[in-house]
C-alpha cells in the first residue's frame, strides 16, 4: 500500500477475528455479510466504483463482494486465491480444527504456527523488508497473544467447511465480467498452483501472473505485486 497509495486512494480492511475487528458467527451467509460490510465502507466514502483486491482468504470475499456488487468494482484482483470448495486447510493447522484433539493442542500448535512456520513464510526476498516483515508478524500475533490466545487462535480457524462456504464459487466466477488479474507464487505451500490456473480460467477477462514467491506476495515481492497492480488498475 505504501508504494501504491501516491497514486490510489487505499483502503485496508481486517477480515472478522483478525487485527481488531470482532469475529463473526459462521453461518450459510458469511461471506455475503462481509460484502454487505464492505459495500457500507464503499457507501460511507462515496465510492462510485473501485478497485478491489483481495489475499488468500481476502480472495472469497473479494469474488462475493464482485459477485453482489458487480457494478461498484472497477478492477478485481487475487492473490493466492483460496476460493475453491476443496480447499484443504494448511497441514499444520488441520488438528484445530478437530473437537477436543483442536483444544488439546492448541497451544503446542500455536507455537510452531507463530515462531516457525510463520517466520519463515513472511521472510521476505528482499532484505530491506525485514522491518515490513517483522510488523506484519507482529500485527498478525497481536489478537492471538495472552493465555487464551491460542483458543481464540483455534475458534477463528473453525472457520466452517470449504466444501459449503465456497460451494457456489465455480458458477458464478464466470459471470464476473470486470477485468479480473490473478498472481500466484510459485514457492507458495499453503494454496495450490492450480486454484490460480482455474480461477484465470474461469473468470472472463483474467489474466494470470506467477512470481517467484512464498505464500505472502505482499511482502516476499512487494515491488513486483505493487507494479502489477498499478498497471493494471492503470490500463
Amino acid at each position: 500500500m505504501r508504494r501504491l497509495c501516491s497514486s490510489f486512494s487505499c483502503y485496508a480492511v481486517d477480515l472478522p477475528g483478525m487485527g481488531q475487528t470482532p469475529r463473526l458467527p459462521y453461518g450459510s451467509g458469511y461471506l455475503r455479510a462481509i460484502a454487505d460490510q464492505l459495500d457500507a465502507l464503499r457507501c460511507e466514502h462515496r465510492i462510485e466504483k473501485w478497485h478491489v483486491v483481495g489475499h488468500d482468504a481476502g480472495a472469497a470475499v473479494a469474488v462475493h463482494f464482485a459477485c453482489h456488487y458487480a457494478e461498484h468494482v472497477g478492477r478485481l484482483a487475487l492473490l493466492s486465491p483460496s476460493i475453491f470448495p476443496d480447499l484443504r486447510p494448511y497441514h499444520l493447522l488441520r488438528p484445530l480444527r478437530q473437537p477436543l484433539l483442536g483444544e488439546l493442542c492448541a497451544p503446542l500448535v500455536q507455537f510452531a504456527f507463530w515462531k516457525v512456520a510463520m517466520q519463515r513464510a513472511l521472510a521476505p526476498d528482499d532484505a530491506a523488508d525485514d522491518a515490513d516483515a517483522a510488523e506484519a508478524l507482529e500485527s498478525f500475533y497481536a489478537p492471538f497473544a495472552g493465555l487464551t490466545g491460542s483458543w481464540q487462535f483455534m475458534r477463528l480457524l473453525r472457520w466452517g467447511k470449504p466444501t459449503e462456504l465456497l460451494a457456489d464459487v465455480p458458477a458464478f466466477l464466470p459471470h464476473l465480467a470486470m477485468p479480473a488479474l490473478v498472481i500466484h507464487g510459485r514457492r507458495d505451500p499453503a494454496i495450490p498452483e492450480s486454484f490460480a490456473h482455474r480461477a484465470s480460467t474461469l473468470l472472463p477477462n483474467a489474466s494470470l501472473l506467477t512470481l517467484d514467491s512464498g505464500h505472502f506476495l505482499p511482502l516476499n515481492q512487494p515491488d513486483a505485486v505493487a507494479n502489477s497492480l498499478a498497471g493494471f488498475f492503470a490500463g
